[in-house]
C-alpha cells in the first residue's frame, strides 16, 4: 500500500512519514463483493478498517437470522478493532452492502506506534474516541426509536 493513499485518509494525518511507513508495511488492501462478510461479532479484533470504496453495514445480530443495524458507513470511514479500549473481540457484524476496497490495518501496529509518540497518540486516540462514541450514540437513539415504537400489552 503507497504511503501517499494512507496520508489521504484523516485517521492517519497524525502520523510523521515513518510512522506511515511501519502501518504501511504491513496494511493490506482488501477486495470484498457486495454481502460478503468483513468479521463476525465475536471473532478475534486484530485488525482496524478504513474503507476506500464502497459501503460497509455493521449489524448487530440477533435471534433467527434478525439483526439490528448499528451504522451504514462509506468512504473514509473506520471500523473494527478500537486500538484505544484494547477490545479482544468484535462487538459486531461487518458486511460489504456494496463492492468495496478496505485497507486492512494491523491493531496492534498503530497501537505500537501510538505508545511510543504519546503526543500523536494522544491525537489519534481522540480522533478514534470520538469517531466510536458518535457510533454509540446513535445506535443508542436508533434503539429507543425501536423500543419507542413497540406495541405496548396492558399490564
Amino acid at each position: 500500500m503507497g504511503t501517499t493513499t494512507l496520508e489521504a485518509h484523516e485517521v492517519f494525518g497524525f502520523l510523521r512519514p515513518d510512522q506511515i511507513r511501519a502501518v504501511s508495511e504491513t496494511a493490506q488492501p482488501l477486495d470484498f463483493s457486495a454481502g460478503n462478510t468483513v468479521y463476525r461479532k465475536g471473532e478475534d479484533a486484530v485488525y482496524l478498517y478504513v474503507i476506500l470504496s464502497g459501503q460497509v453495514s455493521l449489524r448487530l445480530p440477533g435471534q433467527k437470522g434478525v439483526s439490528v443495524l448499528v451504522d451504514d458507513l462509506g468512504e473514509g470511514a473506520m471500523f473494527g478493532s478500537c486500538v484505544c479500549l484494547d477490545l479482544d473481540t468484535y462487538t459486531v457484524t461487518a458486511q460489504c452492502t456494496e463492492d468495496s476496497r478496505l485497507l486492512k490495518v494491523e491493531a496492534q501496529v498503530l497501537k505500537k506506534l501510538m505508545d511510543e509518540d504519546l503526543q500523536m497518540g494522544y491525537a489519534l486516540q481522540k480522533m478514534i474516541s470520538k469517531t466510536y462514541f458518535k457510533r454509540y450514540i446513535d445506535t443508542v437513539g436508533k434503539l429507543q426509536t425501536l423500543v419507542l415504537n413497540l406495541p405496548l400489552e396492558p399490564v
